[in-house]
């Protein structure tokens, strides 16, 4: 989860999945991955895009948890509170706190909400958070979230994100939230088609 959250950054999930499945494939564990030149990561990696960024970020996480812990598994994180692997995780270059938070919510099933773009700007027109940055977001409503539906709340924002509520000419006519929503600019002048079936990539990693 932690890797293919970080090919996941800056791309869409089918190109960072096929990424994923690109070191999958071709290595049977991560000892493998971790022995490989960051260059050769990257070629193998590019369909993510930004390879030289992801690849060095990889090898980083990977040497940097198997020098400190004595082999790449990060099993110990199963006893730390929700901050303290937010903490662990954060210090490895190239995890920041949506990395970390997805790997708590995907990975260790704790209810935490993670925080991208798309959350971060659904929540802020909807009204229930006014904050400048996607880990502003995430601090403010960090053990906030009602329990058990970290996830839903996650995956439904996302999508109202990517489907409606998008960044420029949102289709507010088609909105389930538009009775409740506070944002000032809606547009009703434009209906987005529904897409079925989105691929989320972080559901479908093992």
């Amino acid at each position: 989860m932690l890797i293919g959250t970080i090919l996941s950054q800056n791309t869409n999930d089918r190109n960072s999945y096929k990424a994923y499945q690109n070191l999958k494939q071709k290595y049977n564990k991560w000892e493998e991955v971790e022995r490989l030149p960051a260059s050769k990561i990257e070629k193998i990696i590019k369909v993510a895009g930004l390879g030289k960024q992801k690849s060095k970020a990889i090898k980083n996480v990977l040497t940097g948890i198997r020098k400190e812990h004595k082999s790449l598994n990060l099993n110990y994180l199963k006893n730390y509170a929700d901050q303290l692997v937010l903490d662990e995780l954060t210090k490895y270059d190239g995890v920041g706190v949506k990395t970390a938070s997805c790997v708590l919510l995907f990975s260790m099933h704790r209810n935490v909400c993670p925080v991208d773009t798309h959350v971060h700007r659904t929540l802020n027109r909807i009204g229930l958070v006014n904050t400048s940055s996607p880990d502003k977001t995430f601090s403010f409503i960090f053990g906030k979230i009602p329990e058990g539906v970290a996830h839903s709340f996650h995956t439904n924002l996302i999508r109202l994100g990517r489907e409606i509520c998008r960044p420029s000419n949102p289709g507010c006519s088609i909105c389930p939230l538009k009775r409740i929503c506070k944002y000032e600019n809606k547009n009703y002048s434009y209906t987005p088609k529904r897409r079925k079936n989105e691929f989320m990539l972080l559901d479908n990693i093992n």
